[in-house]
C-alpha cells in the first residue's frame, strides 16, 4: 500500500484532477478603492458597528472595505468558474472549477494566490488526510422584564455558572445583541417559547446562506434547540441565558452534507454580524472531516492558522467582537480534539461539563497543535435542558448547548461591564474558573464563576449603599451612611457622562442632564462600593 501511495504521488497533478471540480479560495492582492470606504464608514457598517469599535478603541482598517467589483466581476465572467461565496475581511473568493480552470486565474495580476480545499493540489500540500468525526452536534406567553426569574428546568445550568446574580442585578442582555450561527431555526416564529422575542422585536433579522434567502425560519431544529438556552421563555418552566438579548439568527450550515463552502458560508455570516453592530457570536458548529476526504483537516491544521473559517474568526475578533464557540464532541472518538474554528486564538471555546460539575466524557480534548489551551472554559452540556422544534423542554447532550448556555451569561457580564473590551472580559471568565491555576487537556480552565467576579469587582449590590427609585424622573436618591459619596455615571457605550462628589440629601441627585434611555451608575462611599443599571424615563 504504501509503494502504490508513492507511485501516486509521483504522478501529475493534472493526472487525476484535470477534469474534477474542485473547491479552491482566491485571494486578491490589494482593494484600489479601500480608502474611499473608510472615509465613508456607514457605506461598510451600521453606526450600531461603528459604535462598538469606538467604544473598545478599535480603527476602520482596508479588510472593512468590500471587494473590488471588478475584481469580482472579472472572476464571476470566467467561463468554467462559479463563485459560491465572498470574504471581504479575507479578500477572497470561493469558486469552484477545474483544477486547470481554476489555476489559470493566477496569472491575472491582480491575484494574490490560489488555496484549493484538496491541500495536495497546493504548492505546500499536505499529503496525508485522515478521516476524523465532524459536526459537533447530532441531527438530534409574553414575559415582563424582571430581576427575578424562576428558571425551572433550567435552574442547574444557569446556577452552575453564577448567572442568576447577574439577572438580579438587571442584566439580563437587553443591550446587547447576539448573531446565532447554526444549521436552521424552524418555529421559532411560531412557538411559544419565542414568543417575547417576537412580542418585543428582539429578532432583528437574519439571512439563509444555504439557500440564499431570507428564510431562516427552516432547515435542521439544532439551531432551535440552541437559540432556546439564550432566549428560551416558558412561564415558571425555563428561562434562558441572556433573556432580554436582541437576535439575528444565521444558517450557515447544510445539515444533509460537509463541504467547505459551510466554511465560507459561516465567515460570511460573521461579516454580516459585524456590520449590524453585534456584540456577541454563538456558534455551533465545527468542522474536521469533509464528504471529500481530501478536503478533511488532520490534527496538525488545528493551529488556528490553517483554516479559512478559523482565520477569519480572529479578524471577527479583532473588530471587537466575542466568538463563542462549541468544543466538539469527539472526546470519545479517534480524532478526540477541537475542531474548526474552535481552534482559532481568540475564539472562546466551550467543553462540556455534566449537572454535577463533571466533565463529560464527550466533550473534545485541547489543547491546539501549536499548544494553545483550549478549550477556554465549560459549561453544562451533558443532560442539559433545551426547547424542541416542537415546543417541548426535554434534555440534551452536546457541547451544542454548553456554547449557548454560556453565550448567554457572556453577554449578560458584558452588559454589566460596557466599558470592557472583548477581551478583558474573556480573561474576567478565564480568571474566574475553578481551574485557571491548573487548567487541563479536556476543561481548559474550567467552570467560570460569575458571583466570584462580581464580588472581586464590587459589583454585587450592598445593602449599606443603593441607590432608587430605578426608572427615575428626575432625582435619584442614595443611601449611604456616609456623608459623601463619589458618582459616575455612564451611557451604555461606556462614555462617562457625569463625574462628582455627592453630598446625600431628602432630594438625592438631579438626573435632569441626562436624555431618556440606560445608563450605568457606579457610587463609592468611604467603605463600599455598587454599580447599577439605570433607566431615565
Amino acid at each position: 500500500m504504501k509503494k502504490l501511495l508513492l507511485i501516486i504521488t509521483l504522478l501529475p497533478v493534472w493526472a487525476f484532477s484535470q477534469n474534477t471540480i474542485q473547491d479552491a479560495w482566491i485571494y486578491f492582492s490589494n482593494k484600489p478603492e479601500a480608502n474611499n470606504f473608510i472615509e465613508n464608514p456607514l457605506t461598510m457598517l451600521s453606526q450600531k458597528a461603528l459604535d462598538r469599535r469606538i467604544k473598545q478603541g478599535i480603527s476602520l482598517d482596508e479588510k472593512d472595505a468590500p471587494i473590488h467589483a471588478s475584481y469580482y466581476n472579472e472572476i464571476k465572467n470566467t467561463t468554467g468558474i462559479q463563485i459560491l461565496a465572498k470574504s471581504k475581511w479575507m479578500n477572497a473568493l470561493h469558486i469552484q472549477g477545474t483544477f486547470e480552470v481554476i489555476s489559470n486565474l493566477e496569472n491575472k495580476n491582480f491575484v494574490s494566490h490560489i488555496e484549493f480545499a484538496d491541500k495536495t493540489l497546493n504548492s505546500s500540500g499536505v499529503s496525508s488526510r485522515v478521516k476524523k468525526n465532524s459536526k459537533t452536534f447530532d441531527a438530534s406567553k409574553k414575559l415582563e422584564t424582571t430581576e427575578n426569574y424562576n428558571y425551572g428546568n433550567a435552574t442547574n445550568q444557569i446556577e452552575m455558572l453564577g448567572g442568576e446574580k447577574l439577572h438580579e442585578l438587571g442584566y439580563t442582555g437587553s443591550e446587547m445583541t447576539i448573531a446565532v450561527i447554526d444549521a436552521g431555526f424552524p418555529n421559532v416564529n411560531n412557538l411559544d417559547a419565542f414568543a417575547y422575542l417576537r412580542d418585543n422585536n428582539k429578532i432583528l433579522g437574519g439571512y439563509n446562506f444555504v439557500n440564499n434567502s431570507e428564510n431562516f425560519y427552516m432547515g435542521n431544529s439544532h439551531g432551535t434547540l440552541v437559540l432556546s438556552d439564550i432566549a428560551g421563555n416558558v412561564s415558571n418552566e425555563f428561562v434562558g441565558t441572556a433573556p432580554n438579548a436582541s437576535f439575528y439568527l444565521f444558517i450557515t450550515e447544510d445539515a444533509s452534507q460537509e463541504m467547505p463552502i459551510e466554511e465560507s458560508n459561516w465567515v460570511q455570516a460573521v461579516e454580516r454580524a459585524d456590520s449590524l453592530g453585534v456584540d456577541v457570536i454563538n456558534t455551533s458548529l465545527g468542522y474536521t472531516e469533509y464528504d471529500n476526504p481530501n478536503y478533511s483537516y488532520i490534527y496538525a491544521d488545528m493551529n488556528g492558522q490553517t483554516a479559512f473559517a478559523s482565520r477569519a474568526a480572529d479578524i471577527a475578533f479583532s473588530r471587537g467582537m466575542i466568538l463563542v464557540t462549541s468544543a466538539g464532541n469527539s472526546g470519545n472518538d479517534a480524532w478526540h480534539y477541537i475542531g474548526v474554528p474552535a481552534d482559532a486564538k481568540n475564539v472562546f471555546t466551550i467543553g462540556a461539563v455534566d449537572p454535577n460539575r463533571n466533565i463529560a466524557n464527550f466533550s473534545s480534548f485541547g489543547p491546539t497543535s501549536d499548544g494553545r489551551i483550549k478549550p477556554d472554559v465549560c459549561a453544562e452540556g451533558r443532560n442539559v435542558y433545551v426547547i424542541d422544534a416542537i415546543g417541548q423542554i426535554k434534555t440534551s447532550n452536546g457541547t451544542s448547548f454548553s456554547s449557548p448556555v454560556l453565550c448567554g451569561v457572556v453577554a449578560c457580564l458584558w452588559e454589566a461591564f460596557p466599558d470592557k473590551t472583548n477581551l478583558e472580559i474573556m480573561d474576567l471568565l478565564r480568571k474566574s474558573a475553578h481551574l485557571y491555576n491548573n487548567p487541563t487537556d479536556q476543561e481548559g480552565y474550567g467552570i467560570p464563576n460569575i458571583t466570584k467576579i462580581l464580588e472581586e469587582n464590587e459589583i454585587i449590590q450592598n445593602t449599606d449603599l443603593t441607590i432608587y427609585p430605578n426608572p427615575v424622573k428626575d432625582y435619584l436618591k442614595i443611601k449611604s451612611a456616609s456623608s459623601q459619596v463619589d458618582i459616575k455615571i455612564f451611557n451604555v457605550l461606556g462614555k462617562k457622562i457625569m463625574d462628582k462628589k455627592f453630598t446625600n440629601t431628602p432630594n438625592g441627585i438631579n438626573l435632569d442632564i441626562l436624555t431618556s434611555g440606560i445608563y450605568i451608575v457606579r457610587i463609592t462611599d468611604e467603605k463600599n462600593k455598587t454599580t447599577r443599571k439605570i433607566i431615565k424615563e
